[in-house]
């Protein structure tokens, strides 16, 4: 038990010397959670809600056909972090899915690649993405371009390419930012990709899941310590970060493509992403 207890102030003293230079500082209680206090994972709706209708996925809701969605990405989608592959985002998010579309045939397809950059993906997007026929793409790009200094022009022009490319097939397509972590706000270009692909979603016709204001305001605002949802590493989630991740997509998902297609969403505006001056 001291072992564990110890381990826990490390790793929170090392989540606070990497958020510091950003103003944002770990509460008193966040250095000796209770061991069995799982926090509840609620609805952030405000956040999470798509600016757009998933037309095409709520088409195969409509007709009860089965509906296949890829979750496309590096480490975060395949589960660093993870204590299982079922506990990965994308299983946590099926499984939601199972329980708020109880009668709609589905399948999510985990085609996340540890280490992968947004060039990699686009290599595979043919033998991994495009070859299982999806109606929905869910991708997650970003933190490796932060963490290996790439250009953002590149990174731009790279999603943009991904982008235009499966709303050419119809596909709704779905970004996910960065996740708020230590060693994706200790990057000083952190602040430019999340606008980056917010602002590409924007222009591309696709959605945004913005992952990082989420995780921020389960920090900032509900007060969950660091360690809770973020792995020893610094970087990638844990089961809990999942979980509750895959749960917020889940509802996002099933809220935009069950949305009437009069309905039209206001935009989601994250929170600005500012470094203390």
């Amino acid at each position: 038990m001291m072992v564990s207890r110890l381990a826990r102030v490390r790793r929170t003293l090392l989540a606070a010397a990497l958020l510091v230079p950003f103003g944002l500082v770990l509460p008193a209680a966040a250095s000796d959670p209770a061991p069995d206090a799982a926090p509840p994972c609620r609805s952030q709706s405000d956040l999470t809600r798509f600016a757009d209708r998933l037309t095409r996925t709520a088409q195969k809701i409509a007709r009860k056909q089965l509906l296949t969605i890829v979750a496309l990405g590096s480490s975060s989608t395949a589960g660093a972090g993870a204590s299982s592959p079922a506990a990965s985002y994308p299983s946590r998010m099926e499984a939601r899915l199972h329980e708020t579309l109880p009668e709609q045939p589905l399948r999510v397809l985990n085609r996340g690649v540890n280490g992968e950059d947004v060039q990699e993906m686009l290599a595979r997007f043919e033998a991994s993405v495009l070859s299982e026929k999806p109606d929905l793409v869910i991708w997650q790009t970003g933190t490796n371009a932060l963490l290996r200094g790439h250009s953002l022009d590149d990174v731009r022009v790279l999603v943009t390419d991904g982008i235009a490319r499966l709303r050419r097939l119809g596909i709704d397509v779905v970004l996910i930012d960065p996740q708020y972590a230590p060693a994706v706000l200790a990057k000083p270009h952190a602040a430019e990709m999340v606008t980056l692909l917010a602002a590409m979603a924007r222009e591309g016709s696709a959605d945004l899941f913005p992952r990082f204001a989420v995780m921020k305001r389960w920090h900032e605002t509900e007060r969950i310590p660091v360690d809770t949802f973020i792995d020893p590493d610094g970087l990638h989630m844990n089961d809990w970060g999942y979980a509750c991740f895959g749960r917020l997509m889940a509802d996002a998902v099933t809220e935009a493509a069950t949305r009437p297609a009069t309905v039209a969403a206001a935009p989601a505006v994250p929170p600005a992403f500012r470094p203390a001056p």
